[in-house]
């Protein structure tokens, strides 16, 4: 299993870069950030400089979405660090929910999404591509890699997910759920011809290594009520008792009020008062690193090939260090 380190670029950039390398230290493969322009500082402008203090760490967004950034521009950057650094990004990317409601607009819809994970690929790998009627190409790409992991959670996401990605990105780490949803990607790969087991499967949550079960899941109470807006589109286009998604997903978000976005993503964020001790149990890591080591490995005999750890709490370099010290080495 590798292991990821995901950040929201809140100045100043030389700490996120800082807390990388930290991370590559400690045996995490990939650097990851949050992608909303409004909220935190442009992140690829970050990833130049994570890029050049680290030795083999890759980076990415977890995650961006077309529609912030048109998609030329978006290959281009890619490009870009890959042909300084030597293919060392992957693209996350999802529909978009802050980046996008922040600024006032809705999210993506899933034939936008798929279109973009093509023209996005092709174009940082120097084929040709469509976007809107017109015929591109980056010319001056040469031995371009860039893989598209996608975050879903409905059925329909999911089954985009396991026709067009590299890898699936589901942002909770429980394993009634993990098993659900990656089944029903690899179903839709095996039907489009695929080999299911070609696609990543890359599990994002936060996780809290310490005694202290109640500090720890104030600290990560937030994740249950980013999850719950992608919830709560579900149940908008499903309904709650629809049978297309698991009760255990959509139950929770009967208390739900709306959601602030300027704490999202951050320990206290006071939108996140309905989510339950049960919920920031499932869906996080808490706990001693034995607790963290037994949920993982239940996550790796699910199909998980990587764990992206969200580090938004006040126990950073602790949870990157444990993490190093002794998680990682027992999943090796």
């Amino acid at each position: 299993m590798d292991f990821g380190l995901v950040l929201q670029t809140d100045p100043p950039a030389s700490r996120v870069v800082g807390l990388m390398k930290r991370a590559e230290r400690n045996g995490f493969t990939h650097g990851w950030t949050f992608d909303s322009a409004v909220l935190w500082q442009e992140p690829f402008v970050i990833y130049s400089q994570i890029l050049a203090n680290t030795t083999k760490l890759k980076v990415g967004p977890m995650v961006t979405n077309p529609g912030t950034r048109t998609w030329e521009v978006t290959a281009s950057t890619f490009a870009t660090l890959n042909d300084m650094f030597g293919n060392r990004t992957v693209c996350g990317i999802g529909r978009g929910d802050s980046a996008m409601r922040v600024a006032g607009r809705k999210p993506n819809t899933l034939a936008r999404l798929g279109e973009a994970i093509d023209a996005i690929r092709d174009l940082a790998e120097g084929r040709e591509t469509e976007i809107d009627g017109q015929p591109l190409r980056i010319p001056w790409v040469r031995n371009g890699k860039l893989p598209v992991w996608m975050a879903a959670y409905g059925p329909k996401a999911l089954a985009l997910a396991g026709r067009k990605a590299d890898g699936f990105i589901l942002q909770l780490a429980d394993p009634y759920l993990t098993e659900w949803m990656v089944k029903a990607v690899r179903a839709a790969a095996a039907e489009a011809g695929r080999d299911p087991a070609s696609v990543t499967v890359c599990v994002a949550a936060p996780a809290y290594v310490g005694d202290d079960l109640a500090h720890a899941r104030e600290q990560c109470r937030w994740f249950g009520g980013m999850v719950g807006n992608h919830v709560a589109d579900l149940v908008a286009r499903y309904g709650e008792h629809s049978g297309m998604v698991p009760e255990a997903l959509t139950a929770y978000i009967g208390e739900r009020h709306g959601y602030d976005y300027s704490h999202h993503g951050r320990a206290g964020n006071p939108s996140t008062d309905f989510v339950p001790d049960e919920i920031v149990d499932r869906f996080c890591l808490l706990g001693p690193a034995e607790a963290h080591i037994e949920k993982l490995k239940a996550l790796r005999e699910l199909g998980v090939d990587h764990f992206a750890l969200y580090d938004m709490h006040d126990a950073q370099e602790t949870t990157i260090d444990a993490y190093g010290g002794e998680i990682i080495p027992a999943l090796m």
